[in-house]
C-alpha cells in the first residue's frame, strides 16, 4: 500500500514539475513569422534593449507587454503598451517592438510580445 501511495505521489509531482517547466517557456505565436523563430526573436529583443537610466538606478526589473497588429504584408501597426513596470521600461519596450521585422503571414493578426528587463549581475 505504501509503495502505491509513494508511486502515485511521484507521478503527480513529476507531472506538476513538467507543467511548471512548460509554462516558464511560453510560446509566442508571432515568432513563427520572425526570421529565425522564437529563440532568435527573444535574443534580438535582449540585444536591442538599452536599459533606461531611471530603471537601472532604481533596480527595476520585470516584463513589459506590447500588443500590436501584424498586417498581411508583414508590417506592424497600432502599438499598445498593456503591461508597464515603470522607470522608462515601457517606452523602451515600445521602441523595441517598433524595430521588429516580421515575414508576411498573409493575413492580419493581433499579437503581443513580452519584453523582459533583467539587470546584469554585478561583476558581469
Amino acid at each position: 500500500m505504501k509503495i502505491k501511495v509513494l508511486a502515485l505521489f511521484l507521478i503527480v509531482f513529476g507531472v506538476m514539475s513538467l507543467t511548471v517547466q512548460a509554462q516558464s517557456k511560453r510560446l509566442i505565436p508571432v515568432a513563427e513569422y520572425y526570421e529565425g523563430g522564437q529563440e532568435k526573436l527573444l535574443a534580438d529583443i535582449q540585444q536591442m534593449i538599452q536599459y533606461p537610466p531611471t530603471a537601472k538606478r532604481n533596480r527595476i526589473q520585470g516584463e513589459c507587454q506590447v500588443n500590436f497588429v501584424l498586417e498581411a504584408d508583414g508590417k506592424t501597426s497600432s502599438f499598445k503598451l498593456v503591461k508597464e513596470i515603470g522607470g522608462g521600461c515601457g517606452a523602451e519596450a515600445m521602441r523595441i517592438a517598433g524595430l521588429l521585422k516580421f515575414k508576411a503571414p498573409g493575413y492580419r493578426m493581433d499579437v503581443g510580445v513580452p519584453i523582459k528587463f533583467v539587470l546584469p549581475k554585478p561583476g558581469n
